[in-house]
């Protein structure tokens, strides 16, 4: 797409924009305090950001019982791998580039935190042992923590993320087996039968 608009240089842009306040600026730190890694161990859901070596990013969700992430030390968390598709997108990614971006999202809360780090996949099992789990995880991914930082309500204030009033008016939106079920003309009740099914069975594999 030509767009003559475009901005090129990180000057163009800030013109654009005011400079933040001091507490968004200082509010970043090398490692976890105490009520971070509260939160992050209580955490239930996470997108997990990544990228290989070609630059070609990618994002994805991962989710499980509060403890699937455990805050190991300070500097270092762990992210339980359950049960997936085995794509391995983000594990192959974090192997090729040893980089991570993580949010950690809270149900019900509008504040989030973000850990941006160096990124390893481990099978030790000590690491492994310690996930309070109904299975150990073939792996999982540790993070070495760069910087980290709470992000403020407004994208799920916006966004109405936890308003149900809002909920309602998106129940027309497409689900996952309608989006299959264009991009390779199928029938959407088959697919979404079929995506319950898998469902299930991975969930049941967890134990």
């Amino acid at each position: 797409m030509d767009d003559p608009h475009r901005l090129a240089t990180v000057d163009a842009l800030r013109q654009h924009y005011r400079m933040p306040g001091k507490l968004v600026v200082e509010k970043e730190r090398a490692e976890l305090d105490e009520a971070t890694a509260r939160f992050i161990s209580r955490c239930r859901f996470a997108v997990v950001a990544t990228f290989d070596e070609d630059g070609n990013a990618d994002a994805s969700p991962r989710g499980g019982p509060s403890g699937f992430v455990r805050v190991l030390d300070a500097q270092h968390i762990a992210l339980a791998d359950l049960n997936g598709n085995n794509r391995l997108d983000t594990l192959q990614n974090v192997v090729r580039t040893g980089r991570a971006g993580l949010l950690f999202v809270m149900p019900g809360k509008g504040e989030t935190v973000r850990v941006n780090g160096a990124a390893w996949v481990t099978t030790d099992p000590a690491v492994l042992g310690a996930f309070q789990l109904p299975k150990v995880p073939v792996t999982a991914i540790v993070v070495r923590v760069e910087s980290t930082y709470v992000h403020c309500a407004k994208a799920f204030m916006r966004g109405g993320v936890w308003d149900p009033a809002a909920w309602a008016a998106l129940a027309e939106t497409p689900d996952g087996a309608e989006i299959l079920a264009c991009q390779f003309t199928m029938d959407a009740n088959g697919v979404r039968g079929a995506l319950q099914e898998g469902y299930a069975a991975d969930l049941a594999a967890d134990g």
